[in-house]
């Protein structure tokens, strides 16, 4: 296991606000814009808040509703998935409302005034925490972090693997109002056998008695990692329920399946956790690289941690259309895990050639993402592709295609837009 470098405090980002509420038939009007191919133009019309409100229609093909949240694309029912249009990506910091939803059991109801944290194991003494307790015995901070679901970018593996399809819209950068989970361990005193923490919440299974409760767990170093938190807030509100109400894990860089929602109880273990999410081929992927649709045992695996670097174009949409020998601003984000994004670039003729992005903006925090834009004038009439990479410190470079294997986990492929140019 790599270890867990060093990075400056968390910055407290007290601007974080939630989205303001949605006009429908503005929303409904945009929709119908984007489902044209041309919801890139109004962003110059009605801004980023416009924009962001594109995505709401109950009856459109694909999509499906919960309370408190847009109309997003439905990726199952039971138990509930809703992926992020890219529409509603555009963004620094996503809205609580269109932010994607992974579920793997039931949606608990949780009372906040009888919620409690229990942390024991390899510990000194157990900790057990009311929510009260939770924010005052602890310093309150805020972080900016991308949450990404692990099979992000599934349904573009070939050949194809089982699993949610997810597209692109699996994430989003919210900023998460918490403690640090290194106080809470400390608090406790952390044993020298202290190895790894295995997490648990509220929520149950949808067979239960024939599959456990979704549970999974991080290296310690991770775990005393000082961004890694205990959160209770996002954008400055509460938790969406589905999304981890009251009390939620934020372990930012790593895959979104570390980041324990409802969480209720924290194991501190002298060995890897080990529940049916920590092993087999579950959460892991390949040590070496494979073969696409190669077999491979169970103990050539390992843990699913980081993400790679990756970024996406958010503007202009998939099918839009634009004029030939007028600027066009494309627009979108980088980030990179455990690493910084160092470099965007972006080819027009299928990646012959590469242009740095004309900005790369600093990301708010460690964890969060870059904003880049670049502006790029066509010069002939025709279907034409866009295509984005990033680069991070450590000079990995995105793929054409992501690695192959079996869970369709850490895609990081190239991002390609077809636009439609007109003379």
């Amino acid at each position: 296991m790599k270890p867990i470098p060093h990075h400056p405090s968390a910055v407290e980002n007290k601007d974080a606000r939630s989205a303001r509420p949605l006009s429908r038939d503005r929303r409904r009007f945009l929709i119908r814009a984007a489902q044209a191919g041309a919801l890139w133009a109004f962003g110059s019309l009605f801004g980023s808040a416009g924009t962001r409100n594109a995505w709401a229609q109950n009856d459109a093909p694909g999509t499906a509703a919960y309370p408190g949240k847009f109309t997003l694309l439905d990726r199952g029912q039971r138990p509930l998935n809703l992926e992020t249009p890219i529409a509603l990506l555009d963004q620094e910091i996503t809205p609580n409302d269109a932010f994607f939803v992974r579920n793997h059991g039931t949606i608990p109801e949780v009372d906040p005034s009888t919620w409690r944290l229990t942390v024991e194991g390899e510990l000194l003494r157990t900790v057990e925490l009311s929510l009260d307790q939770l924010k005052r015995d602890y310093e309150v901070v805020t972080m900016t972090a991308v949450l990404e679901c692990a099979g992000n970018g599934r349904a573009f593996f070939k050949p194809p693997v089982r699993g949610n399809q997810w597209a692109r819209g699996a994430i989003g950068c919210a900023a998460w109002t918490g403690v640090r989970l290194r106080d809470i361990l400390r608090s406790g005193g952390l044993k020298p056998k202290a190895v790894y923490i295995g997490c648990y919440g509220a929520d149950d299974s949808l067979n239960p008695g024939q599959v456990q409760p979704f549970s999974r767990g991080i290296p310690i170093a991770k775990a005393l990692d000082e961004h890694t938190l205990v959160a209770f807030q996002m954008n400055g509100q509460d938790i969406p329920k589905p999304n981890g109400y009251p009390v939620r894990l934020i372990v930012p860089g790593w895959v979104g399946s570390a980041s324990q929602k409802w969480l209720t109880r924290i194991w501190v273990r002298a060995e890897e956790h080990d529940t049916p999410f920590m092993v087999g081929k579950a959460y892991r992927v390949p040590k070496r690289t494979i073969e696409p649709g190669a077999d491979i045992a169970p103990e050539d695996m390992r843990v699913a941690m980081d993400w790679p670097v990756k970024s996406m174009i958010t503007r202009p949409l998939e099918g839009s259309s634009a004029k030939a020998g007028r600027a066009l601003e494309i627009r979108g984000f980088a980030w990179a895990g455990e690493h910084a994004v160092r470099r965007v670039e972006l080819s027009f003729d299928g990646g012959k050639s590469w242009n740095n992005a004309a900005t790369l903006k600093p990301a708010a925090d460690k964890y969060a993402w870059n904003r880049w834009s670049h502006d790029w004038t066509p010069t002939r009439a025709g279907a034409q592709e866009i295509w984005v990479r990033a680069t991070d410190d450590a000079g990995n470079t995105q793929p054409p295609e992501a690695p192959w294997n079996p869970g369709g986990y850490l895609g990081n492929a190239i991002h390609r837009v077809p636009v439609k140019i007109d003379a």
